[in-house]
């Protein structure tokens, strides 16, 4: 019998490798979308605007402090009820780049206030805007001490992309669910699916700890 759903198994792998193509593409679009947010985020969240900095306080809690499975159901359920009517797709993307928005915001913001004040007090004096001191003093510091973190977060929100698979997204953990319907051998079926998460994320595992020792004995250079 195990052989047998082995076979069925091995007949169905070029359905795991379309999730996971699916999985891989929700994650990337996300995560460029989310790193774009998030950086933004956390250079406002760093200036001097009291009221826009309490205003994303609230967005980043909410969005920190609530599973992510409740966000995409009010993202797919309860919108459509106002209106707004949302392809699995595309609220899979949408939902997960807010998501992964909150998150990254931290991780920049946390590089920006490591920046010694004296370079931005220097650089305010030789009369350098607010855009120059970011784009030639603070975020390539932030950059660099942001990295390490930030590698590790997206292994993190590669893997809650598995929680699209609830509203109907075609991903390898959806495959996983419909396969072990037919070869019900759970630990067969998710087994796989683990895997080939595994094999998606190790190497970005492996790249933040690379970063992380390779920053750690280098002080930081503009």
């Amino acid at each position: 019998m195990w052989t047998f759903y082995f076979q069925q198994l091995v007949k169905g792998f070029p359905l795991f490798l379309k999730g996971l193509w699916m999985t891989v593409a929700v994650a990337v679009i996300s995560l460029i979308a989310g790193t774009i947010i998030g950086l933004f985020m956390g250079i406002a969240r760093s200036g001097r605007n009291k009221a826009l900095r309490w205003l994303l306080a609230i967005y980043v809690d909410f969005m920190r402090g609530t599973p992510f499975l409740v966000q995409i159901f009010i993202l797919f359920f309860i919108l459509p009820e106002w209106g707004i009517q949302l392809e699995a797709f595309t609220t899979a993307v949408i939902g997960l780049s807010i998501y992964a928005g909150a998150y990254i915001s931290e991780i920049f913001s946390a590089g920006i206030t490591t920046i010694p004040k004296g370079q931005i007090e220097a650089a305010t004096a030789l009369g350098h805007t607010r855009y120059q001191q970011l784009r030639y003093i603070i975020l390539p510091q932030a950059f660099q001490v942001a990295l390490p973190a930030l590698v590790g977060q997206y292994v993190l929100l590669i893997k809650d992309t598995s929680v699209v698979s609830a509203i109907g997204v075609m991903d390898v953990t959806r495959v996983g669910w419909l396969t072990v319907q037919r070869v019900p051998e759970g630990l067969m079926v998710f087994g796989l699916v683990g895997l080939l998460y595994f094999a998606v994320c190790y190497p970005l595992i492996k790249l933040s700890n690379i970063l992380e020792q390779k920053l750690s004995k280098q002080p930081l250079r503009l």
